[in-house]
């Protein structure tokens, strides 16, 4: 099997061997996908600092959020579905984190649900939560959380209803439902034999697992956003913190904070910490890449909670760039769902070293030996805001 170089490498990997219907859910984003470009080439054009002759000897890439050290402040972020890119997915990623020493985070909608993955690893892992509908039921999961070991609870705030994404509706991801919907995914999965066998054959049961007690004769697979429309809850807002809060108290993390005044809102009503995110350019086209709007919202709450940043990161020099904005760990998306569709578990493994040694080498070359070191000084004068 070739030897991936890079997150990019991995993209090309995992394209050959998915369906198209999850790959094109991995790899796109909303309309016509402004945002999502924006997030990559504008992360990728933030100049680094090069700076010689320095003792760049002893680097310390250790950190810590949210009370958890951790070898590196990196965390693989809640990715939906992800259990169907290789056989149980979601616990061979956590596995994967779990031997880096990072934290892992388990969407809502995974495949796998909390307590396959806590039986299958032995340290804490995050928990990303949706607003559904039926209050009882999110009160429920809260207590799986809990009774999971997870340590941090990530809310997202940003898919009060799911974006428009062109490539799932092209695909037979979205608006296919029934026979014909089931047959066309069918026919793409059979193209691809290894993924068939692996996951299709092996990987059962192909449903949401967190949420399949909600769904009843139904697995959430046959219209993905169809079921997302019908159970995500729009009404939510500010005042379902409080519902939250009465039934979690590990740390809370606000995910899809775009504008520094929402930031300021998420401070003062108490969250400790924030995700400066645009869910990767899934949800609303033609907002600010997150490297745009990261460094205001730091400004502005940084020294209030804990600012944590995704969007566009495909490589150690793009989290780097990501510290010195502001943001204070760096979520992994994309990057960690394409190695883990092309060589599973020790696909996640690979790209995390690949992470952690372009980090080195950008911190040895701006001369910063410690993660508390990366600031705005690391970038060239015309790129500190």
């Amino acid at each position: 099997m070739r030897r991936a170089a890079s997150t990019l490498d991995y993209r090309e990997l995992a394209r050959r061997r998915l369906p198209h219907f999850l790959f094109e859910y991995i790899d796109g984003g909303s309309y016509a996908e402004v945002t999502l470009k924006r997030n990559v080439e504008d992360l990728a054009a933030i100049a680094l600092r090069q700076r010689i002759l320095r003792d760049v000897s002893a680097l310390d890439l250790s950190a810590e959020l949210f009370g958890q050290k951790l070898a590196m402040p990196v965390a693989l972020a809640p990715i939906g579905l992800a259990g169907m890119n290789a056989r149980r997915g979601e616990v061979q990623a956590a596995r994967a984190a779990e031997k880096a020493g990072i934290p892992f985070c388990l969407s809502t909608v995974s495949a796998c649900p909390l307590g396959e993955v806590a039986k299958a690893t032995s340290v804490p892992f995050w928990f990303q939560l949706y607003m559904i509908r039926d209050r009882g039921f999110m009160a429920d999961l809260l207590d799986q959380a809990r009774a999971a070991g997870c340590n941090a609870l990530v809310f997202t705030v940003d898919m009060p209803v799911p974006g428009s994404r062109y490539r799932d509706y092209r695909s037979g991801l979205a608006g296919a439902s029934g026979a014909a919907g089931a047959l066309r995914r069918m026919w793409q999965a059979v193209k691809r034999p290894g993924w068939a066998w692996d996951v299709g054959v092996h990987g059962r049961p192909h449903q949401l697992g967190n949420v399949a007690p909600v769904l009843g004769k139904n697995t959430g697979l046959e219209d993905f956003f169809a079921w997302m429309r019908n159970n995500f809850d729009p009404t939510v807002s500010w005042r379902d913190l409080d519902f939250i809060r009465e039934r979690w108290n590990g740390p809370l993390i606000i995910k899809g904070i775009l504008d520094a005044e929402d930031a300021r809102d998420a401070a003062r009503l108490g969250a400790d910490g924030i995700v400066v995110s645009n869910h990767g350019g899934r949800q609303l086209d033609g907002v600010p890449s997150t490297a745009h709007a990261l460094p205001a919202i730091a400004d502005a709450v940084g020294d209030k909670l804990t600012v944590l940043a995704d969007g566009g990161v495909r490589s150690g020099l793009d989290v780097v760039r990501m510290l010195a904005l502001g943001a204070r760990g760096v979520l992994l998306g994309r990057a960690w769902a394409y190695a883990l569709a092309a060589q599973g578990e020790a696909g996640v493994t690979h790209m995390l070293k690949l992470v952690e040694a372009e980090m080195r080498v950008a911190m040895a070359l701006t001369g910063c030996t410690s993660i508390d070191k990366i600031s705005r000084d690391a970038l060239v004068e015309t790129e500190r805001r």
